[in-house]
């Protein structure tokens, strides 16, 4: 065996989605016919042609049982109606290049090019009611970053190696260029979630496609605590308690210990009327105030509606095989969760980065927690 068949056939070990039981030959016939053209460089007379054992053993197809276990590894046996719509739901775009060179007289193969941007309006739509629907106060920016956190591209390819998709995605590392931007691995295996959420909304519904999304994405937890930043909670507190019709928040020491130690712990309250806010610790009085008035917005903003009585408005869809607008079958009932009010913008900042108060801001923007004390 010469030095290129061998090289072959140690690329294909490598790769597992290359096996010799479904190639029609292998080695490949430019590999064993010396002087053969080469598929990555132009035949010339002065430059011999040299085998690209690697781009060969990339261009290949998958075998149909590997495509057969993935689908059933994700539970789309009985939704996709064969193989190949499996086997295009993991061909990224970027594989056209690579396949062109390959094979310049075979039909260029199906990509999920249009696939994934229907999955990824269709993730978009389910990611954004559902967390509209259970946090209904949540900031603006915040709701965006949680959106980004349940179905974004980092998410995507994360699930796409939790499924296996790895050694079946057909794809191509390209650069940027001015009209173009890069093409990388995460970028390719973000595609392939999104491509078979749309397949489950083309062969079945709707209601389908969200239960989909519901099994594989908005079953990992998300922590948005860590996603909410305030620059001065006091004084967003200050406005929101405004806001909401109710009196003045007021900070009361609850508990101290050690005040003339090296390390004294205070713990402070906030109160508007007789209804505690908050509650925060700190080794200063300043640092507690901060804290308990963090406390109490993130218990405002992070108010989730119990999941037994969480509704969506593409819950009103019927189940029925087909598009929402061939769907047939009962619509369900819906009744919309209570919208939360819009945040509050304590202040705003212009060109010179200087923040502006408001009105409301510029009172009792002085008073400290020694005044309640």
């Amino acid at each position: 065996m010469g030095y290129a068949q061998r090289k072959v056939a140690t690329t294909a070990a490598k790769l597992a989605h290359v096996s010799s039981t479904h190639l029609k030959a292998l080695p490949p016939k430019r590999a064993l016919v010396p002087g053969s053209p080469s598929a990555n460089a132009a035949p010339s007379a002065s430059s011999p042609a040299v085998f690209d054992a690697q781009s060969w053993a990339s261009a290949q197809p998958p075998p149909r049982s590997t495509l057969a276990a993935f689908a059933h590894r994700i539970g789309l046996a009985n939704v996709v109606p064969s193989t190949d719509v499996i086997q295009q739901a993991c061909t990224h775009p970027s594989f056209i290049q690579l396949f062109t060179r390959q094979h310049p007289d075979q039909p260029l193969p199906a990509t999920n090019a249009s696939l994934a941007t229907l999955g990824n309006s269709l993730l978009g739509l389910f990611a954004t009611e559902y967390v509209n629907s259970s946090y209904p106060h949540l900031p603006t920016r915040v709701m965006k970053a949680a959106v980004s956190a349940h179905v974004g591209p980092t998410t995507c390819a994360n699930l796409a190696r939790e499924m296996g998709v790895t050694p079946i995605l057909r794809w191509q590392r390209t650069p940027t260029t001015p009209a173009n931007t890069a093409v990388l691995h995460a970028d390719a295996l973000a595609s392939v979630p999104r491509a078979l959420t749309a397949l489950v909304y083309q062969y079945r519904s709707l209601r389908s496609a969200r239960r989909f999304v519901e099994r594989f994405f908005f079953s990992r937890e998300v922590d948005l605590r860590g996603m909410i930043k305030f620059r001065d909670p006091k004084q967003t507190l200050l406005e929101t308690v405004a806001k909401y019709g109710r009196e003045r928040p007021i900070s009361r020491l609850l508990k101290e210990t050690g005040r003339y130690s090296n390390s004294p712990v205070f713990v402070v309250g906030i109160f508007s009327g007789a209804d505690q806010l908050g509650e925060g610790f700190g080794s200063s009085l300043k640092m507690a105030e901060y804290r308990a008035a963090e406390d109490s917005l993130l218990r405002l903003y992070l108010t989730r509606q119990p999941p037994h009585l969480l509704q969506l408005p593409t819950s009103t869809f019927p189940d029925g095989q087909g598009s929402i607008y061939s769907a047939e079958g009962p619509e369900n009932a819906y009744t919309p969760v209570p919208m939360g009010d819009s945040e509050v913008l304590y202040g705003s900042a212009g060109r010179a980065g200087i923040r502006v108060p408001g009105a409301r801001s510029s009172a009792g923007a002085g008073d400290d927690l020694e005044d309640y004390l």
